[in-house]
């Protein structure tokens, strides 16, 4: 009786870890996204999409099995396929990434300039490549929830990164938020500050909406505690249907707690985008 019971258990067990997909996990947030969610077997069957064989060995360089990482092209829906079937989440780290023109010489001062490569434009990967995987989410049929790691200065048209390359990123990140919310899917929108490769879960963590934090020196937040976040969302249904602006205190700034209760921070907030 006790071994059956024991079973049971087990099996149940089993039947709870939840499916993700992290796609951008070749990038620099996604890969800590990844590597996070492969210290809990116990609860999650992690996979990861990545753009090129090069970024897939990257990977799976700390361990892992080839065959949990995929490769594709967001801007190419029929590829998609194979990474998105039988999942039953999805968190989105794919951005486009403006190149810096050649030839600019900071001694002569002046700014430099950037470019968009072709099929890299925000158009293309923050607008058509996110709503791609929003519709390939939902077409499963098994999805329950989307992560969406977005920016905050979504509301200014004038934003500087809107600037570079003529691309209007936040632009097209936006259109992309408000597809997912209409999608019907449970979703989470992050929209974090200056993202800073420094050390995580050493800081205050301070909510925001309407990107009212830009204007404060509380602007910008380590990759590692949005990756956190991303985590924590999945775990925490208090984090459905909601959309935020995150960043964080500087370490050690006097009276701030470094934030380690992620379910008050999600149930505080009330914006649904």
């Amino acid at each position: 009786m006790g071994s059956r019971a024991g079973e049971a258990a087990a099996t149940t067990t089993s039947v709870q870890k939840t499916v993700v997909l992290v796609t951008g996990a070749g990038g620099r947030t996604g890969k800590i996204v990844w590597e996070k969610l492969k210290k809990q077997p116990e609860k999650f069957v992690v996979r990861g999409l990545v753009r090129t064989e090069e970024a897939k060995a990257a990977l799976l360089v700390g361990g892992g099995d080839d065959a949990d990482v995929f490769v594709g092209d967001i801007t190419k829906p029929e590829s998609l396929k194979p990474a998105f079937q039988g999942i039953d989440a999805l968190v989105i780290l794919t951005s486009a990434v403006p190149k810096m023109k050649p030839g600019f010489d900071p001694s002569k001062g002046g700014r430099p300039e950037f470019y968009y490569p072709n099929g890299g434009t925000p158009e293309e990967v923050d607008w058509k490549g996110q709503k791609a995987q929003i519709d390939a989410a939902k077409a499963t049929g098994s999805v329950k929830q989307i992560v969406l790691v977005a920016s905050m200065g979504g509301q200014d048209v004038n934003h500087p990164l809107n600037s570079f390359g003529n691309g209007k990123i936040l632009i097209w990140k936006r259109k992309a938020e408000q597809y997912l919310a209409d999608s019907g899917i449970p979703y989470t929108i992050i929209r974090a500050g200056g993202l800073q490769d420094k050390e995580g879960g050493v800081r205050e963590l301070v909510v925001g909406k309407d990107d009212e934090l830009l204007n404060t020196e509380i602007n910008s937040i380590p990759r590692a505690d949005v990756a956190e976040l991303c985590v924590q969302a999945l775990l925490l249904k208090e984090a459905q249907n909601k959309a935020f602006d995150i960043a964080s205190k500087p370490e050690g700034q006097n009276g701030s707690v470094p934030t380690t209760d992620f379910l008050a921070l999600f149930a505080n907030v009330i914006s649904k985008f």
